[in-house]
């Protein structure tokens, strides 16, 4: 079964797409659960031959508690799961890995214990068929958290939060997308496809760079990229790579040319970066400005590398993108896009397309025609 496709098919409800990303990220945190919950609680009816050994605090395992149980733990890692994307993930950003597992598993541990006692004693109620009032329900209850078995679901339930946060820091990381294709193997053989690139240039980073120092600098950069990240996400763009004052945000031809992505992103990131004008200036006295160029093309993508793997295009649209971003200066231009994209767009009313001359690219020998490009 192909899991990309069940994870990225589109959703039939009218959801934005920064929602739909969040709850691609929520989904795996239940499905851990699930599967490590199921296999303790194999290996347990196995160890002891299906038989309760310690009926005054453990549960009788059987198919209705199993169903219940196996529920309970797959909707609990979705709670955990909206807790740590909605929640927790911004405000433990600038911890190091180690603390971030630390402080979260302290407080993933408090939140588990009180859904034991919520749940504890609805298992119990079913074990033993006996309304969850009664006053043998709850002696049961205060048996078990002094016992063994207590101790014993504490050590497998913190198990699923390590698991779960060491899959929230990769998922951050790496990004969904590259996740999940190392996962599935998507592009463990290279992969020709065509997709569509995006380059934005931070202007004037050198003087801003010597003005600032490099430590604030990073500070700015940083709060840069955080200020288009929705932005990207809305218009299903993938952010690529990060290089120094560069972004590289790609798609597969289809997202990208769709209600215009790839040209509609770029303005929803320079309106992004307006509203976030006043927070500029208060921390670093200049609110920056980019370019940008489109263009598409055909790239081989693959994992590529031997100490450290990565996925990689390569292919002469991202050498072309580059270079044609030189001409957004020559041209007075915030955005440029190539002939090749423009033909992508031809019915479209809602986007203006304005012809150049045809240029010369350094080190390239083709002249390319290139349009500027403004939204109506």
């Amino acid at each position: 079964m192909n899991i990309e496709c069940i994870m990225f098919k589109p959703m039939p409800f009218n959801i934005s797409h920064k929602t739909r990303r969040n709850i691609f990220r929520i989904i795996p945190f239940g499905v851990i659960w699930l599967v490590v919950g199921t296999l303790f609680l194999f290996s347990e009816s196995v160890a002891t031959g299906n038989q309760n050994r310690n009926p005054d605090t453990d549960i009788t395992l059987t198919v209705p508690i199993f169903i219940f149980a196996s529920l309970a733990v797959f909707i609990v890692g979705i709670v955990m799961g909206i807790i740590e994307m909605i929640i927790l993930e911004r405000r433990f950003s600038r911890y190091s890995l180690t603390k971030k597992i630390i402080y979260k598993s302290l407080i993933y541990i408090g939140f588990i214990i009180v859904i034991i006692g919520i749940t504890y004693p609805i298992a119990a109620s079913m074990e033993l068929g006996i309304p969850i009032t009664s006053g043998e329900i709850w002696d049961k209850a205060s048996l078990f958290f002094w016992s063994l078995t207590f101790v014993s679901t504490i050590v497998q339930t913190s198990f699923s939060i390590f698991l779960c946060l060491v899959y929230s820091a990769v998922s951050e990381n790496l990004g969904q997308h590259v996740l999940f294709n190392f996962f599935t193997g998507k592009y463990h053989q290279p992969v020709v496809e065509e997709r569509i690139f995006l380059f934005m240039d931070l202007t004037s980073s050198t003087a801003i760079a010597e003005q600032l120092g490099h430590y604030t600098y990073f500070g700015l950069l940083d709060l840069f990229y955080t200020s288009m990240s929705d932005a990207i996400i809305d218009h299903q763009g993938e952010v690529y790579e990060y290089i120094g004052d560069e972004v590289i945000v790609t798609w597969p031809l289809k997202k990208g040319v769709r209600n215009g992505n790839c040209i509609k992103c770029f303005y929803a990131i320079k309106k992004a970066m307006k509203s976030k004008e006043g927070k500029f200036m208060d921390r670093y006295g200049i609110f920056p400005h980019f370019k940008g160029d489109i263009h598409v093309g055909e790239v081989t993508t693959g994992e590529i590398g031997a100490l450290k793997k990565e996925i990689v295009f390569t292919g002469d649209v991202m050498n072309t993108t580059a270079r044609i971003q030189w001409l957004c200066k020559t041209y007075g231009s915030d955005l440029l896009v190539s002939g090749e994209l423009r033909e992508l767009f031809i019915d479209r009313e809602d986007i203006q397309f304005i012809e150049r001359d045809e240029s010369e690219l350094r080190g390239k020998k083709k002249l390319i025609k290139v349009y500027e490009c403004k939204l109506n």
